[in-house]
């Protein structure tokens, strides 16, 4: 079978077994979150960036240990209870740590002190496990990226960038000074800076050889050093006793096929890319023979995937052979699961981060997938490795540590957006027991083409009338150029999204859309509720479309809305009563100009004698951010609202569904006094979303629906992967009714 069907059936093969119920076997599952900014000091700017980007664990697994450049510090965990990670520290140091290691009683870490990218410097600081001080530096005469420590805790390995500068002649290289390889004897832990060698890595590579840039490196049970040369496309294989470079390949380069190659607002697995150079970052070894790289780009390529290679031919008589390819299965998983980066699709989930692990008798390793925040978990399965789960992490997880004698796994999540109100960096620890999955949640099969049905950034949720266990889900505008209509089955665990309809207008998809709300007409159709926005020429409104998403009306704010609009419109749609008295009732998401500050509008739409008109809706008080509703449900008598505050994590303090009486909702003509109803709290979501997978409160709640047997849903909206973790919460609330 030619290398591309093989890559084609196994992505196939990996893309369903997302789909399909969780192993009754051993699982990982996150256990705990750890926020960085936790680890400040009481009197620190909490307002400022922090970062974990490296992480290490103690030998005895107790206590975790991580870079963090921003701050210029290195951080230390307590993870004596690893479902209750506590902050043990930081300490700052002079520069910019960029790795750690620990050694015994010692921790490593390397420290870029540079001038600038002509002058590069830094040092190696040794770290007191226990007193968190500083005892001694070794200068390293360069900018320094990944350490590794040798299994024998006899060597370290140091991987000196001298990273270029991208600014700079449009980041073309070669850019002096070079990198190399710097290989320290260790004594109990601690470095003797007078042995340290330098290996130089220049002439070896094909892509600018006089300037080498060492990126990541790993050690073998041999005492053989794998180094990464990013942007060079070339791996080395270093003896570290003498320091010699014992064989070194080429990365080369991979043709992919069925991907998404552009950045237009959909997600559409139809393209390809020939001869793309892998540009490896992550390296790690799975045997003393074969090594696997992460093969993220930096330079002019990144192939979306990971290799295993042969090292130097022991297995196929050839250095650098090529085991096994994971071509487009990477991406075609995370998109699977609603986590494809659509927005930034160069370099697709962009594989950073790699890590290895014996757990029980299983050889593992784990892929962090930065773009897509995920973690790959894959089972070393010979030929082909087998995917065994994709596992939710914050956003941009770039360090692993795996600590199989506790049955955990650990991520360092690099990216902190504080100063944009977003999620701000996070460890995450993950426990490998008996049990299913709990991620994902809610996933999607295939096309026909076996190829992902693309999705991601639920905002509505809806009912089938007809049958319990049937949902409609809308996207929102942040896949403009497909706006969807989803089809979910709930009778399986995790739900699946069996359909996906393109709205379309004059049978092309329609533009200038963002699908807040959705609602059955009971023809067949739907009725839809776009946001809007006319700072952006999008227009607020409904829309009705038939069973094939053709959008066969659409109706206008009438101007008594219109001449008080703001931005934040229409979140949500739903319907009650039947033929000339049927009633479109729409939640407003913020308060417009004319309404009370701590009120917003419930808006009402007659089809028949087009007709509108709105009551109030009071909201809770707003501490810090604002409040709005999300999604409004009809059932039994009642109006179903979710409401909720803008903010994530410890900050997040209102996720709620509250009742209104229908009996109670009199809706007067717009443009008089509008009656004020009255609210019933129903369910408080912070405990159901801090439940539902382990990690910190996401900020978007935004839809929720009651099917035909009276069981609750809710799902929320992961912003298509854009500075978002990308988890997609998809809820089973049970019979709200009765627990209510």
């Amino acid at each position: 079978m030619p290398r591309y069907s093989r890559l084609f059936a196994l992505t196939a093969a990996l893309a369903a077994s997302v789909a399909m119920p969780a192993h009754a076997e051993m699982m990982f599952n996150r256990i705990a979150t750890f926020a960085v900014a936790d680890n400040l000091p009481a009197d620190a700017d909490r307002t400022k960036p922090t970062s974990s980007e490296i992480i290490a664990a103690s030998e005895d697994g107790m206590t975790l240990v991580y870079s963090d450049s921003p701050l210029g510090a290195v951080g230390f965990i307590d993870i004596t209870d690893p479902k209750a990670p506590k902050p043990a520290g930081m300490l700052k140091i002079e520069g910019e740590p960029t790795s750690v290691v620990v050694a015994g009683t010692k921790v490593l870490a390397g420290v870029n002190t540079s001038e600038s990218k002509t002058a590069p410097s830094g040092n190696l600081a040794v770290i007191d496990l226990a007193s968190k001080a500083i005892e001694s530096t070794c200068d390293l005469g360069g900018q320094p990226d990944s350490l590794a420590l040798s299994k024998d805790g006899k060597f370290l390995a140091v991987a000196i960038e001298n990273e270029r500068d991208e600014e700079l002649n449009d980041g073309e290289i070669p850019q002096m000074p070079a990198g190399d390889l710097k290989i320290f004897t260790l004594s109990a832990g601690v470095p003797d800076c007078a042995t340290m060698k330098t290996v130089t890595l220049t002439g070896i590579a094909e892509v600018a050889g006089d300037d080498p840039e060492p990126e990541f490196v790993a050690f073998n049970e041999a005492g053989e050093i794998a180094v990464t040369l990013q942007e060079n496309n070339h791996i080395a294989i270093v003896d570290a006793a003498t320091g010699q470079v014992t064989t070194h390949f080429s990365a080369g380069s991979t043709s992919l096929e069925h991907i998404d190659t552009k950045k237009d607002g959909a997600l559409t697995f139809t393209g390809k890319a020939e001869n793309v150079a892998r540009e490896p970052d992550a390296v790690k070894w799975l045997d003393n023979d074969r090594l696997v790289v992460a093969n993220e780009g930096d330079y002019k390529g990144g192939s979306r995937g990971f290799t295993i290679f042969d090292k130097a031919g022991k297995v196929l008589f050839e250095a650098g052979k090529v085991l096994f390819e994971a071509g487009n299965a990477l991406d075609h998983a995370a998109a699977n699961v609603g986590h494809y980066p659509e927005h930034r699709n160069k370099k697709g989930v962009e594989p950073e981060g790699l890590e290895t692990g014996k757990f029980g008798d299983e050889q593992l390793f784990f892929v962090a997938l930065e773009r897509a925040s995920l973690i790959a978990v894959y089972k070393d399965a010979g030929a082909a490795p087998e995917l065994l789960q994709l596992l939710p992490s914050g956003v941009g997880p770039e360090g692993l540590v795996a600590i199989p004698s506790r049955n955990l796994l650990v991520t360092a999540n690099e990216a902190d957006l504080v100063e944009d109100g977003l999620a701000r960096s996070h460890v995450m620890v993950y426990e490998r027991a008996d049990g299913p999955a709990a991620y994902p949640q809610i996933t999607a099969a295939l096309t026909d083409e076996g190829t992902p049905l693309g999705w991601g950034a639920l905002s509505g949720l809806a009912a089938d009338p007809k049958g319990a266990g049937q949902l409609y889900a809308v996207s929102d505008s942040v896949y403009r150029s497909a706006p969807s209509i989803f089809t979910v089955d709930t009778t399986q665990t995790p739900a699946l999204i069996t359909a996906k309809t393109i709205v379309t207008r004059d049978g092309m998809p329609a533009q200038k859309l963002d699908l807040e709300g959705i609602a059955p007409d009971g023809d067949g159709g739907f009725w839809l509720a776009s946001e809007g926005n006319s700072g952006k020429l999008t227009p607020h409104g409904i829309i009705r479309v038939n069973d094939k998403g053709e959008i066969k009306q659409e109706i206008a704010f009438p101007a008594e809305l219109l001449a008080h609009e703001i931005r934040f419109g229409l979140e949500g749609i739903t319907t009650v009563g039947e033929g000339d008295d049927l009633t479109l009732v729409m939640a407003m998401q913020r308060e417009w100009k004319d309404d009370p500050k701590g009120q917003v509008k419930l808006v009402a739409y007659k089809p028949k004698a087009k007709e509108w008109s709105a009551v109030r809706y009071p909201l809770e008080a707003a501490g810090a951010g604002w409040i709005g509703l999300s999604e409004i449900t009809a059932h039994n008598g009642k109006l179903y609202i979710v409401e909720r505050d803008n903010l994530i994590g410890a900050n997040a303090k209102v996720k709620r569904v509250y009742s209104v009486g229908l009996d109670a909702f009199k809706p007067a003509a717009l443009g008089g006094e509008l009656p004020l109803v009255e609210k019933t709290l129903v369910r408080d979501l912070i405990e159901d979303l801090k439940a539902a997978a382990n990690g910190y409160v996401v900020d978007k709640v935004e839809g929720f629906a009651i099917d035909a047997g009276g069981e609750a849903f809710i799902v929320t909206d992961n912003d298509g992967v854009d500075d978002s973790s990308g988890e997609t919460l998809f809820i089973r609330l049970g019979n709200i009714e009765a627990v209510n």
